[in-house]
């Protein structure tokens, strides 16, 4: 984790685990928690100099780890935590997909090294992605393609047997929309 602040870290998990505990109801305590997080965290980065994509990276994070501490399904928990981001982040237009491609990666490369379900937590990532973009004024195709880009290059970098869970995930269309996905550039042949 490359956030200046790792105590969001711990701060989003112990929420997010006391948050599904005490509710039960995986997806809007997902989703609450999030933005209300990750909405003070952006809110005081200029104050103690954390870039908002080191405040979702955290925020993420957190809930992944919070999500799976407590048995959560990692579709719904992946789910909340996109809608809480976009909540959190209030983004629109082409900022918003950038979001969405980032909070997919960290989500995904946490998923893959806690060796979560990396199916659930991407269908999950793209179904958030397509809800949320009616709101944050993007298509729900280029959000849904956001989503599964930014799993795509966390499971390039986690390997072989992560890209084929991603590519599985959005191999159906999610919410009714048809994912497609971005072929990753391919390293240059010396």
């Amino acid at each position: 984790m490359n956030t200046k602040h790792p105590g969001i870290i711990d701060t989003v998990k112990d929420k997010i685990v006391a948050a599904i505990r005490g509710t039960g109801n995986v997806v809007q305590t997902t989703v609450d928690t999030v933005a209300e997080l990750l909405s003070a965290t952006i809110q005081d980065t200029g104050k103690v100099g954390t870039s908002a994509t080191d405040a979702i990276a955290g925020v993420a994070s957190g809930a992944i780890r919070g999500a799976m501490e407590v048995g959560a399904d990692l579709g719904h928990a992946a789910k909340g935590i996109m809608l809480g981001v976009l909540r959190g982040t209030e983004e629109t237009g082409k900022a918003v997909l950038d979001t969405i491609s980032h909070t997919s990666q960290v989500a995904v490369r946490d998923t893959a090294a806690l060796g979560g379900d990396l199916e659930a937590a991407t269908s999950g990532l793209v179904a958030g992605a397509i809800e949320g973009a009616k709101k944050m004024g993007v298509s729900a195709e280029d959000a849904a393609a956001a989503a599964a880009d930014g799993a795509l290059k966390a499971a390039g970098q986690v390997g072989s047997t992560a890209v084929g869970a991603v590519r599985r995930a959005v191999a159906k269309p999610i919410n009714g929309v048809t994912v497609v996905l971005k072929e990753p550039a391919l390293p240059k042949a010396a």
